[in-house]
């Protein structure tokens, strides 16, 4: 085994596992993915359309495999010719983490692919996108992102029902994360019902962090108040707390108890957007806060590399002090911020931002493709 990293030892002392929040398809090609498995610990990948526009549209390193891929069936749009990169890199991906998810007991190793953004309020086809996909990667260790929108609970039970592993995405609220546990659980009971097996099955549900801070920050700032001062740069792991020990409640609880002696996997929670958006806050505040048991942090490139050299690994900040998490939430009303209004507005502003990077990928798939066949 390699000299232990802040990875190995957050995995083992913590019980905190770090997925990479990104993907393209040099990182597998040059060997950097094969060294950050094997050597420094990852466990995992999350990508989604964002992650697969800059990937695709920054140099040239997928003009071949678009060139050879419309050669093989010119009839196919651009969302279909994506959907074939995609699926090539997350099946790439997935073989690099087939040992870590053999070595631990299925509960890591996983490679994230999400449905298409414009579907996030169709219910029925996101189910079907979802199956069609998982069917192409044909891996154990993937999920398929699906968006914590209304429809989206719907699809996460059927999903789940079907043995399909999720990786729930785009939460803010504590209470939409209340009902992705449910759906998840009904998911569950519904197939055990059916006498089908539970252990094949994991899912996690991804909290957005950073988000919630740049968001309410500005609203705290306007305030101009000592009390509103006070929360700047801490609500949004408040929030986190809030949802980590609904978490704690879930696992005690007798109706979990009973999935779990059937072979069932706790829904982890995956703490999701944990760089630091604003320069004055400490570059690892959202990974230092969020150590917890049985959680994941996906970090992206450049807070996975300052969280590798630093060396050091904190102590574990979760549970925390639940009860200052719910007074600080509570100040938040108190000064007239309505925290659900702005969770909503967190949910609309990201299936939005989300959809507007798919279109811009579907663009420049298109031109990158008229341009290749030109030179060609």
């Amino acid at each position: 085994m390699p000299n232990p990293t802040p990875l190995h030892t957050l995995a083992t002392e913590r019980g905190q596992s770090i997925w990479l929040d990104y993907i393209s398809r040099d990182l597998m090609t040059s060997g950097d993915l094969h060294r950050m498995v094997t050597r420094e610990g990852l466990r995992g990948m999350t990508s989604n359309p964002s992650i697969f526009d800059k990937a695709i549209s920054a140099g040239h390193i997928y003009d071949d495999a678009l060139l050879a891929e419309y050669r093989r069936d010119p009839e196919q749009t651009p969302q279909e010719l994506f959907f074939s990169l995609a699926v090539d890199d997350i099946c790439d991906a997935a073989d690099h983490f087939a040992e870590v998810y053999r070595d631990n007991a299925r509960h890591d190793g996983f490679v994230s692919l999400e449905v298409s953004p414009d579907i996030a309020d169709d219910t029925d086809a996101t189910v079907n996108e979802a199956q069609a996909l998982h069917a192409r990667v044909n891996r154990a260790n993937l999920m398929i992102k699906v968006p914590a929108t209304r429809a989206g609970l719907q699809a996460i039970r059927h999903l789940t029902e079907a043995g399909i592993s999720v990786n729930v995405t785009l939460l803010f609220s504590v209470q939409r994360y209340v009902d992705v546990v449910e759906a998840y659980l009904d998911g569950l009971e519904a197939r055990l019902a059916e006498g089908l097996p539970l252990d094949g099955i994991s899912s996690v549900a991804s909290f957005f962090i950073s988000r919630v801070d740049t968001l309410l920050d500005g609203e705290l700032a306007a305030l101009s108040d000592p009390a509103a001062n006070s929360l700047l740069g801490r609500c949004a792991i408040a929030n986190a707390q809030l949802a980590y020990a609904h978490f704690m409640d879930i696992v005690a609880s007798p109706r979990w108890q009973a999935l779990a002696a059937a072979g069932a996997n706790p829904q982890r929670l995956l703490w999701a957007s944990t760089s630091t958006k604003n320069p004055d806050y400490p570059p690892l505040l959202y990974v230092d806060g969020l150590i917890g048991a049985q959680t994941v942090n996906t970090l992206p490139p450049a807070t996975y590399e300052a969280f590798l050299k630093r060396g050091e690994v904190p102590p574990a900040a979760l549970p925390g002090d639940v009860e200052a998490a719910r007074a600080d939430i509570a100040s938040l009303g108190e000064l007239g911020i309505d925290l659900e209004a702005a969770t909503d507005r967190l949910e609309r502003d990201g299936v939005a931002a989300f959809a507007d990077a798919f279109h811009h990928l579907l663009a420049t798939i298109e031109e990158r493709l008229e341009h290749i066949k030109a030179e060609a």
